[in-house]
């Protein structure tokens, strides 16, 4: 039993002084209570220095995306969009042995835990040799990303994607795409595989990701999400929807229909699914969002790098919609900055301040946080992003002595954790009732650096 007593903490019913918080030897939280003062058994109470919030969920990951930050940042001589990078993306990823992924992945979950999430969605496409073969063990290059995230101590919920097309009507895929390309029963073996060796461990969730609507057919579409409801039935799915105009106009030519227009229709889209970006969105699709109970996974630092747009969060937020932050390619790892750009996108856009509040919670900050928290668990099917009984033990303590901190109190906390901070706020973090990052430092971050040094000397 760990027991940790934090002198302010964020509950689900908001702020509150001197809380007990008890965690099983399994992770799980046990206990939550309230005292005026700290138990006088407190010999065995680990005292926390700092305001203690529930740690943040990142639903969308391309953990191998990571190492290539900042290598396509150069003009090519031509117009440079999601299309060129996406080539050079392919280019990258044909250097990736499984060792490798492993190494980069790792890497990346360091960031994130040192940045405050404390669970994550890989959206994990790469699953062949080099040559599109399958490799001997097929799930192979899964369980090296799992094991990245078991190393680090970042909850994960892996999800294998479905991609078998280079675009809408079945079009055949691009030589870049070979290490992508599955039938529906050959995914399933994946996914069954890692149910199996993974269904007790409490940091590792299985779901399915559908890559595209342009990477699968309505057929397998339908096949694939069966198939995992079978096996799975609340397990989490997820898919890319109206990323690029280009995809909305291939999908309307296909279709005579947007791409979450198509969905709503067509894919039996519940709480269980979670499209992301949607950033082409018009307003019937953001009511019919809204409503169909998924939550819209939203990366906008990596939108904004690749120049896809801008989502009406404003609209969406007022139909009751619910979202979530991911960061997608790794541009940047933040949860400070996914949140301060979900709100200044918006201010740009329509000229006014604190745009994304809740009546009940006038705080912008509070709300950001509050609500990516609330739609990152739901979107991972994971029992997380809250500090109550029944909750899996992902708390992250915030850094009281940096000077946007001090004398902070209640909501301010939030809003100065996100909107004045010039670096990660974050200084301990507990992942699973695991402390993973302590002082700034994650106990095996030099080993694991040293490991991603040596992948970055083969693609530089």
């Amino acid at each position: 039993m760990t027991t940790l007593f934090a002198e302010t903490a964020l509950l689900p019913d908001g702020w509150a002084d001197n809380v007990l918080i008890e965690i099983d030897k399994d992770g799980w939280i046990v206990g939550v209570d309230s005292f005026k003062t700290v138990p006088a058994n407190s010999a065995d109470v680990e005292i926390i220095k700092g305001p203690l919030v529930p740690g943040m969920p990142n639903i969308h990951s391309h953990a191998f995306q990571r190492a290539m930050a900042g290598l396509a940042e150069r003009a090519s001589g031509k117009k440079d969009t999601f299309w060129s990078w996406r080539d050079t993306m392919y280019r990258f990823l044909a250097l990736l042995e499984p060792e490798d992924m492993q190494a980069v992945a790792a890497q990346c979950y360091v960031d994130m835990l040192k940045a405050g999430y404390t669970s994550v969605g890989e959206f994990h496409y790469i699953h062949h040799q080099l040559d599109g073969q399958p490799y001997a063990n097929k799930s192979v290059m899964s369980q090296e990303v799992i094991q990245a995230a078991l190393e680090t101590g970042i909850a994960i919920t892996h999800l294998p994607s479905l991609y078998a097309y280079g675009g809408f009507g079945e079009a055949p895929p691009a030589e870049g795409q070979r290490r992508f390309i599955n039938t529906v029963p050959a995914l399933m073996r994946i996914i069954e595989e890692l149910h199996g060796e993974f269904k007790s461990t409490p940091q590792v969730t299985i779901g399915l990701a559908h890559h595209s609507l342009r990477a699968v057919s309505p057929a397998m579409l339908h096949e694939g999400t069966r198939a995992v409801r079978r096996l799975l039935p609340d397990a989490p799915i997820h898919i890319h929807a109206a990323e690029q105009m280009g995809e909305v106009e291939g999908c309307l030519e296909w279709s005579q229909r947007r791409p979450v227009e198509w969905l709503l229709e067509n894919g039996a889209i519940d709480d269980k699914w979670c499209l992301i970006h949607c950033t082409h969105v018009n307003d019937d699709e953001i009511r019919g969002l809204a409503k169909s109970g998924a939550i819209a996974g939203l990366c906008p630092t990596t939108e904004a790098n690749l120049g896809d747009g801008i989502f009406p969060l404003v609209k969406y937020f007022n139909e009751g919609g619910a979202f979530a932050i991911g960061s997608d390619s790794h541009i940047t790892v933040s949860v400070a900055e996914e949140l301060r750009w979900l709100e200044y996108i918006q201010r740009l856009v329509y000229r006014e301040r604190t745009l994304i509040k809740d009546h009940d919670i006038p705080s912008v900050g509070a709300t950001l946080y509050d609500r990516c928290l609330t739609g990152g668990a739901r979107a991972l099917g994971r029992k997380a992003g809250r500090i109550e009984i029944g909750h899996r033990a992902d708390v992250v303590v915030l850094d009281p002595d940096l000077p946007f901190m001090i004398g902070k109190l209640r909501d301010h906390i939030l809003d100065a954790a996100i909107f004045a901070s010039n670096g990660s706020p974050v200084k301990d973090v507990m992942s699973g009732g695991r402390w993973v990052v302590k002082n700034r430092h994650h106990k095996r971050e030099e080993q694991i650096l040293a490991k991603f040094r040596k992948v970055m000397e083969k693609v530089k």
